[in-house]
């Protein structure tokens, strides 16, 4: 890993349960994951297609989209995590990651 690396972006598309899950786990394991990574891990885009429903996580203003390819397109996010499933919009956001040269991280079966 780069020394000059500070943290490493998350970007997360889809934010139902998996992501909410996700998304819990990666803010209340912040410390821990920052020790065993040697930089923060840090939320920087989560894309939904419903982002008025409260789904009890406390994210970082301006985080929150509808728009999946502007977490995936974002500079910041360096790790696409895609958890929309099915092969539709699923597929287009992980080609559009490996074309920007990020790693992505899915369970999506279907997908692969």
């Amino acid at each position: 890993m780069s020394e000059s690396l500070k943290e490493i972006g998350v970007g997360i598309v889809g934010f139902g349960t998996v992501g909410t899950g996700t998304a819990k786990l990666l803010l209340e394991n912040a410390e821990l994951l920052r020790r065993r990574v040697g930089v923060p891990l840090r939320i920087c885009g989560i894309a939904d297609i419903d982002t008025a429903r409260d789904r009890g996580v406390k994210l970082p203003e301006g985080v929150l989209t509808s728009d999946g390819f502007q977490v995936v397109r974002n500079p910041d996010v360096r790790i696409v995590v895609e958890l929309v499933g099915g092969t539709g919009a699923a597929k287009d956001y992980v080609l559009e990651a490996i074309r920007l040269g990020k790693p992505v991280v899915t369970a999506n079966k279907a997908l692969l």
